[in-house]
């Protein structure tokens, strides 16, 4: 066992050794550090388990490393040097660019199912470059490009692993070196899945088709996917695949939100004796707070989390109201919700760029302002590993009361997108941010309903899955009222660091 494995618990530390025994027979032994070939027709499906606060990251995140000290390579999904038949390989997935920034900030060089899914096609000369970082070739000479240059993006590599980002740290432009995307021919090797909860049945098979060994990390108490005919994916692979984590770690033994989160799990708690234990907690810890009216300067970068429609749209267009924002224009600074990509088979391309840097349905985003031709937004996509895109956009803002949204702008076609100042609890699972304000009195609404799911009371699993989304602190909204913001809406946040890639989307369809 490595040594990462000296800080676990009981139940860490068998699922490791199971874990570890399964690779063992796939050819990757972590206690001795020998790879093997991969042999045609072995395969492995597993999943890990456990409520929040279980250690079901940093389980990933060991194992991650003990795969990598094994000479195991790292799939980022951004390159990939030409394939050796001995080479074994590793890609850590995400559902949501939300969930991939998670793991990315603990330091796991995570992507989404995505970014694997389809992989770049790199201009042949800039490849060069890709090749030398990945340690596959010699330092190129390329026109155009100075070492100054070539050093800052050497710099960037070393630091971030990034290789678009090291191209852009040189001064190059996504358009210049990504020629485009296409979908994955060859397998994998293994792969790791995080926030599997989230995963629908055709989701679970093509990730099979790609990874012969493939891991889950999921949360059983959270809500199944909105499509789903069942349960989640993990709950049909047979007993001894499944392995649970039960124990909550000292590191989150004194957190608040953790204890209110598995207080659910009490058969005999009803709504009332919750609300009451989180006024009580909140006494005793700034880490809850028991709110009588929603902060508007947080909705811009954390959606209010709710059960209904009617209660999204309601706070959406206070959210526009209360910062004068005007019908026929959006502000910079608004975030949204990517709903889709409207586009025809002919401009199959396009779709697998916008896709592939990010713009997937469910991505959360903020609107930075027009773009160069009418109906093209410049938009930053939260979590996206270059995350500044320029796109064709379709903005929809819904009405209380009206079947039809209203439209500020449009293209003919693109990405479509909703107002993303409050969301579904559904929408929000895979994210997390560091205030979450939940509306309680849509929890409440549920409660009365008396629906269940799973065998277990709807108002739990909602309530569960919302105040987990909150890293730092919670707020409990106990009031329909909004606050007034105390500064206009702004961009600032988003400019720091290197530049970003431009995706240059703006051109006739």
């Amino acid at each position: 066992m490595t040594q990462t494995a000296l800080t676990y618990s009981p139940d860490q530390a068998e699922a490791h050794d199971r874990i570890a025994a399964a690779l063992r027979s796939v050819g990757v032994d972590l206690d001795t550090g020998l790879l093997t070939p991969p042999r045609d027709g072995k395969t492995a499906v597993m999943a890990v388990t456990g409520k929040a606060g279980s250690g079901k990251t940093l389980l990933l995140a060991a194992l991650y490393r003990a795969l990598e000290e094994a000479g195991v390579e790292i799939v980022s999904g951004d390159y990939e040097s030409r394939k050796r038949r001995d080479k074994r390989t590793l890609a850590i997935l995400a559902p949501t660019n939300k969930a991939a920034s998670v793991l990315r900030m603990r330091g796991v060089p995570a992507t989404t199912i995505h970014r694997i899914l389809y992989t770049p096609v790199y201009h042949p000369e800039y490849e060069k470059i890709a090749e030398w970082l990945a340690g596959q070739g010699e330092r190129p000479e390329i026109e155009g490009l100075t070492d100054l240059a070539l050093d800052r993006a050497f710099a960037f590599y070393q630091s971030n692993k990034s290789i678009p980002g090291a191209l852009a740290a040189a001064g190059l432009r996504g358009s210049d070196f990504i020629t485009g995307w296409k979908r994955r021919e060859e397998p994998l090797d293994i792969g790791f899945v995080d926030e599997a909860s989230m995963l629908d049945g055709q989701q679970f098979e093509d990730l099979q088709e790609i990874f012969p060994t493939l891991l889950l990390f999921g949360d059983p108490a959270q809500l199944p996917p909105v499509k789903s005919t069942g349960g989640m994916v993990f709950e049909t692979l047979p007993a001894p695949a499944r392995l649970e984590l039960s124990r909550i770690h000292r590191q989150d033994a004194d957190n608040p939100i953790l204890d209110l989160a598995h207080a659910l799990a009490d058969p005999a708690l009803d709504f009332h004796q919750f609300e009451r234990m989180i006024e009580d907690a909140a006494q005793r810890d700034e880490r809850v707070r028991w709110a009588e009216r929603v902060e508007v300067d947080l909705m811009a970068r954390s959606p209010v989390l709710v059960w209904r429609n009617a209660t999204r749209i309601r706070l959406i267009n206070a959210f526009r109201a209360v910062h004068g924002a005007p019908e026929t224009e959006l502000l910079a600074g608004e975030p949204l919700i990517c709903d889709g990509i409207e586009l025809p088979l002919k401009h199959r391309k396009k779709r697998l760029d916008l896709e592939a840097r990010g713009l997937i349905k469910g991505a959360q985003v903020v609107y930075l302002g027009p773009g160069r031709r009418p109906g093209f937004s410049r938009l930053h996509v939260i979590g996206a590993e270059d995350p500044q895109i320029s796109a064709a956009s379709i903005v929809k803002i819904e009405k209380p009361d009206e079947e039809e949204p209203f439209i500020p702008f449009a293209a003919n076609m693109g990405a479509t997108f909703l107002h993303g100042a409050a969301v579904t609890i559904h929408k929000a699972q895979g994210s997390q941010w560091q205030d979450v304000q939940v509306f309680a009195p849509d929890i409440y609404a549920a409660a009365q309903m008396g629906r269940s799911e799973a065998g277990q009371p709807l108002w739990k699993r909602l309530a569960y899955v919302a105040i987990t989304r909150a890293e730092e602190r919670l707020h409990w909204i106990v009031r329909n009222r909004l606050s007034k913001p105390s500064a206009p809406l702004t961009v600032d946040d988003l400019r720091g660091g290197p530049a970003p890639l431009q995706l240059e989307q703006e051109e006739e369809t």
